[in-house]
């Protein structure tokens, strides 16, 4: 056999791995940090899930929720914050327009469900607040700020095909713009 002892030692072996290694991770962190954009399919999840009147640690599937209604996801900082409670009770007091456009609505931010629970009980809060307490789902629709360790205040709408079909990335809490822009991305797709 003919071997090139050049190519087989160790050191450049090693040295052409590592750069394999650091490539592929170069490569994975540009692809986390592309941003979503309105026709992309929306990252999947499973989270568990607090109502006013429930905790469900079995968890909220995207696939399983996806064809029935529009889907509205608004991530948001904290439970029991100022801005997160007028942005929820914002969407708690226009739940029925919503509704009637044929969206649900799912909170997500990093609290424990424990918390979603006794927070949507108070506020009487008619959806499901998600426990993403990882922040992965946020951190995969760049709704996580990791200089805070909060999520950010954003708003996407899923179709019924799984396909983005909206993104607020500013969203303001208790804004009648924000809300209008959002009502109106939902009726387009009735």
């Amino acid at each position: 056999m003919d071997f090139n002892k050049e190519a087989m030692h160790p050191a450049r072996t090693i040295t052409v791995i590592a750069l394999a290694v650091l490539l592929s991770a170069a490569t994975a962190f540009a692809q986390a940090e592309t941003p979503l954009k309105v026709g992309d399919s929306a990252p999947s999840f499973t989270l568990p899930s607090a109502t006013r009147d429930s905790i469900g640690f079995s968890g909220v599937r995207l696939a399983d929720i996806l064809g029935k209604n529009v889907i509205i996801l608004a991530f948001y900082p904290a439970d029991w914050s100022g801005g997160c409670t007028k942005e929820m009770c914002s969407m708690r007091d226009s739940f029925g327009d919503l509704a009637g456009l044929g969206a649900t609505v799912y909170g997500i931010s990093g609290d424990y469900v424990f918390s979603h629970f006794e927070w949507a009980k108070h506020l009487n809060l008619p959806f499901t607040l998600l426990s993403d307490h990882t922040h992965d789902v946020a951190r995969a629709y760049r709704s996580y700020n990791p200089q805070s360790g909060y999520n950010l205040r954003t708003v996407y709408v899923i179709d019924r095909q799984g396909t983005i079909a909206y993104i607020d990335l500013g969203y303001k809490s208790g804004s009648a713009d924000s809300f209008d822009r959002l009502k109106e991305a939902v009726r387009t797709l009735r």
